[in-house]
């Protein structure tokens, strides 16, 4: 698969907006998204933080694998953030977010306190493109405020919200300017965080497939009926038989099955799946 690198311009202009801005919040809200934390993890927005308390929000969780978002977000509240798992869909999503938001500023209430004074908390809410954060915003605020949508970089400009007791920085997505680490920038790709349309995706349904060969094969066997695991290629053309995408003459039709796969991954079908796990990124950074 070819080197990814996807950094658009408005990117560069996004952070120097956030850098001013969050000089302006109590707090931060960093959304990355439970199937693959360590990627969409922006270890360049932590610069821009300074001492401002962090709460990581792995939103999808219903995407992922429980057991392994549980353990990421127990790493990060072991470097001194805060973590939390959540379906920005689900109904309890406000209550949780905002428990953990009132935990996280506890210390500025009750110096607000002491000073008589109580104003709205103001959080920024950061994170790369795709990771859902208009989605969790609209949750907290009760309404849809923030503009939503599956394809990655469809927040350009800030925008203040209100909210029950705080006020939401909604900022752009944005992306490392270099993808050093191309095992993670698949994953990115994976999940959507990077714009398809430069994107191969017969060799990112091949990609996948290896991936998920070595880390669910028994998933890959009841979805698509794989039991050779040993050629990418093979495998996806198993898949292309068990959903019937064969062009005239008896050719597997590859684009389609792998576009298929892609969305299958990506919406769940295949099951519930975290690409990384906490014990590979003990020194996460967060």
């Amino acid at each position: 698969m070819k080197h990814i690198q996807w950094f658009p311009g408005h990117m560069t202009k996004a952070m120097r907006m956030m850098e001013d801005s969050v000089k302006l919040c109590d707090g931060v809200l960093v959304i990355l998204d439970a199937r693959a934390p360590a990627a969409t993890y922006n270890k360049n927005l932590k610069k821009l933080f300074g001492n401002k308390p962090v709460l990581y929000v792995l939103n999808k969780s219903d995407l992922a694998d429980e057991g392994r978002a549980k353990g990421f977000c127990a790493l990060i509240e072991r470097g001194g953030a805060y973590a939390l798992p959540l379906c920005a869909t689900d109904s309890s999503a406000a209550k949780r977010v905002g428990a953990k938001i009132s935990s996280m500023l506890s210390e500025k209430h009750r110096k607000d306190e002491e000073k008589g004074m109580r104003r709205p908390d103001r959080l920024m809410v950061a994170g790369i493109p795709n990771t859902g954060k208009s989605t969790v915003i609209n949750a907290l605020s009760g309404a849809k405020r923030a503009i939503t949508g599956d394809k990655a970089g469809v927040t350009r400009g800030k925008q203040w919200i209100r909210c029950a007791g705080f006020e939401l920085l909604d900022t752009p997505g944005t992306m490392p300017p270099s993808f050093e680490n191309q095992y993670l920038a698949r994953h990115l790709a994976f999940i959507g965080c990077i714009n398809d349309d430069i994107l191969d995706f017969g060799d990112l349904s091949i990609e996948l497939l290896g991936e998920l060969s070595r880390l669910c094969p028994e998933k890959l066997t009841e979805r698509y009926g794989i039991s050779d695991f040993s050629a990418p290629l093979a495998m996806l053309e198993q898949l292309c038989k068990r959903r019937g995408f064969i062009l005239r003459g008896g050719e597997f039709d590859y684009e389609r099955g792998a576009k298929a796969l892609v969305d299958d991954f990506r919406k769940g079908r295949i099951g519930r799946i975290t690409l990384e796990s906490p014990e590979e990124y003990e020194n996460f950074g967060v």
